[in-house]
């Protein structure tokens, strides 16, 4: 970082140079933004795309720049007047702080849900909000400045300009796409992005005269562009089965250190990755239990060593015709695991060596959003799409049925009745 005037400057790998102001300077700076240096953007993507231990730091930095370009650009073009310029004001820092409530290793933590959880990052950010020295910082911006940038990242502002920062078009997802592919080595996530800024606009929604954020009709390619590479990351990135079998592995660790009373919930807020599993380890060695022995013994050094639980049965969600995964598949609730570990008994493991995974992301092809048409007037667009103008929402079901892989992993590997093991996890529709 270079310094000067207050602000700083900083050489970034994807957006090449990028400029805090004072405010973002003071926000960068504090002990809970720092802290965002040691959590991995991509949990454990590293151990299967070796370059992809970028963190969420970076990336943080990376939505504060797009929101001022964003900004810099319906400012330019006219589009906020006096009311929009003062709502303006937050959205940066919103953009800055959007992810500073993840948990170590980011979202693998929070499919476990609200039985392990004290809530998703959105919810947790309010606790970093709260430091001290955020506190004295967030108060140099006036107001209840916390609040509103606390509701800005949980989607619940009444401000115009909330689709910047939470929504189907927002800048997180156009900034960890470019960032993710990048670090990952692949070509996936392509998103023509200069397009898709410079298309973007502050419009009226015919129906409530409210003003929110859409795009140009002109810019819809561009927007097909980052819904296609979001698809594509997914696939490839995302939910590769290594990425998901670490992930699985790491679940079952804090899932059984929560269970055993090692940690509690409230003990997940804060910590690094790093710190988190040497503190799980060093607590587990005290424990003088079977599951005190499985964490400290087989499966923390398992994960640290990248010997991954196996796959032993995967279908995809598009092979499952006519029939849907029972709902108790999809959360770590106590049906799955009876069920996980009555298949280890079965297979000669122990209790916890057997994992079911069946990722969910409801909202991998959300559209919600106004868009202006060339021939005059505007509409909105959802997942219906607008015909002849973009069909790609209408694919989404079926792109979304083959991203999904229903999986069983085990720590051993081990043969399966796959036609039984179906069965008994679907219903008929």
């Amino acid at each position: 970082m270079s310094y000067g005037n207050n602000e700083q400057i900083i050489r970034d790998p994807l957006w090449n140079t990028i400029r805090l102001d004072h405010h973002a300077v003071q926000i960068v700076n504090t002990a809970v933004f720092q802290r965002q240096r040691y959590i991995r953007q991509l949990g454990f993507a590293h151990l299967v795309y070796p370059g992809a231990t970028h963190t969420r730091f970076g990336h943080a930095i990376g939505v504060y720049h797009l929101a001022t370009i964003t900004l810099e650009h319906l400012r330019k073009s006219g589009q906020l007047g006096n009311d929009a310029f003062e709502e303006a004001r937050l959205i940066p820092y919103a953009a800055l702080l959007h992810d500073i409530g993840h948990y170590a290793f980011s979202h693998a933590l929070e499919e476990l849900g609200h039985n392990f959880l004290i809530g998703d990052h959105e919810t947790v950010s309010a606790r970093f909000f709260g430091s001290d020295q955020m506190k004295s910082v967030l108060g140099t911006l006036g107001g209840n400045a916390a609040g509103g940038i606390h509701d800005l990242i949980r989607g619940e502002s009444e401000n115009p300009l909330r689709g910047l920062v939470s929504g189907s078009l927002d800048l997180d997802k156009i900034e960890y796409l470019k960032r993710d592919a990048l670090f990952c080595g692949v070509p996936y996530g392509e998103v023509d992005v200069d397009r898709l800024l410079q298309g973007m606009l502050l419009l009226e929604d015919p129906l409530s005269g409210k003003l929110e954020i859409g795009i140009d009709e002109k810019a819809v390619a561009a927007l097909e562009s980052l819904l296609f590479a979001k698809y594509q990351m997914f696939r490839n990135v995302y939910w590769h089965h290594g990425v998901r079998a670490a992930s699985a592995l790491y679940k079952r660790i804090v899932y059984e250190s929560v269970h055993a009373g090692i940690l509690t919930k409230e003990e997940l807020v804060g910590p690094t990755d790093e710190e988190l599993i040497y503190e799980i380890a060093r607590r587990a060695q005290t424990l003088e239990s079977d599951v005190g022995r499985r964490l400290s013994d087989r499966w923390i050094p398992s994960l640290r060593a990248r010997e991954l639980p196996k796959r032993i049965m995967e279908v995809t969600a598009a092979e499952l015709g006519g029939r849907v995964i029972h709902d108790w598949v999809l959360e770590d609730s106590h049906e799955k695991r009876a069920f996980e570990d009555r298949l280890a008994e079965e297979l000669g493991l122990e209790s916890g060596e057997i994992v079911v995974d069946f990722p969910v992301k409801q909202s991998m092809f959300q559209l919600d959003l106004l868009i202006k048409r060339t021939r005059g007037g505007v509409e909105r667009l959802d997942l219906s799409g607008v015909s002849g103008l973009i069909d790609l929402p209408q694919m989404a079901g079926s792109l979304y049925a083959a991203t999904r892989v229903f999986r069983i992993f085990a720590f051993e590997k081990r043969a399966l009745d796959k036609e039984r093991v179906m069965e008994e996890v679907t219903r008929e529709l």
